[in-house]
């Protein structure tokens, strides 16, 4: 293989990538989800490639009440180049393939990241505008109040809660991307002081690439506890402020939702609340009670039932992520022992 020419297995990659682009014409690669209580079955946009899709007409209907434009296709010229474009990429990575310069690998690359700013940018522009530019004359005004869905994750909107997250078509496209970025590293290496330390200066080979690449991207994905701070934050169950750091919890979604807790017996109780039964997929993290207070998994948590602990909300339960932290505490507040799943029982 010539120093200059793209690697076989880069080129067979180069051409799956084209094909899972073509996939994406026909699938959603955006969705918003809006959930309120008068809608227990939620409701649904999907973004396609050239078309909005999913409960588009209900939600035109509530939008006009708060005086929000219509979603129409025809109204954004998004939809008529999206497809063209992605054609485009398509296009280019198959001629990368057949021609087999890295250069061509890396202006595909950098052409990809820079669309991919420009889509995230123009999406958030459209949520403004539509978020911001109401009808002065809509039959229910609320002053100071904007609209705009949240670019990713949950937002509060009045009595709804709007989630917004990429749909089948979006983790394909960032999918391509990673492997792009993948084979452009592989393709022209890591520094050669890295290679020298750690690798004794022998190539890497392309499957450990992807895996750290793919690693990486799904580490960074993912959601995980925030601090839980006293004064500021309020409890999502009984609405008070925190005012204890060693009884606090926290929920948070596979949406990323997250929701804080000031006693044991908030979370609780919103666990097995009607508002919060239609979520299947969540994690739950505790206060340790003891050391600096961070927040442990509660499927792996000890947990010290006492009256003596008098948490805020009068649940009194602490815990803890070992023994010897949960026998001390027990030495000065005698009561039960319990794990998770003892402490969760209806």
């Amino acid at each position: 293989m010539k120093n200059n020419s793209i690697h076989k297995t880069n080129r067979i990659l180069l051409v799956l990538c084209a094909l899972v682009l073509l996939v994406i014409l026909k699938v959603p690669m955006w969705r918003i989800d809006l959930n309120a209580p008068q809608y227990p079955e939620g409701l649904r946009l999907f973004i396609y490639p050239n078309h909005i899709g999913g409960n588009v007409e209900i939600v035109n209907g509530l939008n006009h009440y708060i005086g929000m434009k219509p979603l129409h296709t025809e109204d954004f010229f998004e939809f008529t180049i999206l497809p063209v474009i992605i054609i485009a990429f398509a296009v280019l990575l198959l001629i990368a393939a057949f021609f087999k310069k890295k250069w061509m690998l890396t202006t595909v690359f950098v052409l990809f990241v820079v669309f991919g700013v420009v889509a995230m940018v123009d999406f958030w522009r459209w949520e403004y505008n539509y978020g911001h530019n109401l009808n002065p004359d809509a039959p229910i005004i609320v002053p100071g109040m904007a609209y705009q869905p949240p670019l990713i994750g949950f937002k509060q909107l009045l009595n709804f809660g709007a989630y917004s997250t990429p749909a089948i078509g979006g983790y394909l496209f960032i999918g391509v991307g990673v492997l792009l970025m993948a084979m452009n590293i592989a393709q022209y290496r890591i520094t050669r002081k890295f290679r020298k330390v750690v690798y004794n200066k022998k190539p890497i080979p392309l499957a450990t690439v992807l895996i750290l690449s793919l690693t990486f991207f799904f580490q960074s994905c993912s959601s995980g506890p925030t601090a839980i701070v006293v004064g500021k934050d309020k409890c999502d169950f009984c609405k008070m402020p925190v005012s204890d750091n060693r009884f606090g919890a926290e929920i948070i979604t596979d949406k990323g939702k997250i929701f804080k807790f000031d006693d044991g017996h908030c979370v609780l109780s919103f666990l097995h609340s009607p508002a919060f039964e239609k979520e299947k997929n969540y994690k739950i993290y505790f206060v340790n009670f003891s050391a600096n207070h961070s927040l442990i998994p509660a499927s792996t948590s000890m947990f010290l039932k006492s009256d003596e602990l008098r948490s805020p909300m009068n649940g009194n339960v602490a815990a803890f992520n070992n023994a010897d932290s949960l026998q001390v505490a027990t030495n000065k507040y005698p009561g039960t022992r319990l794990d998770w799943n003892e402490l969760n029982k209806p």
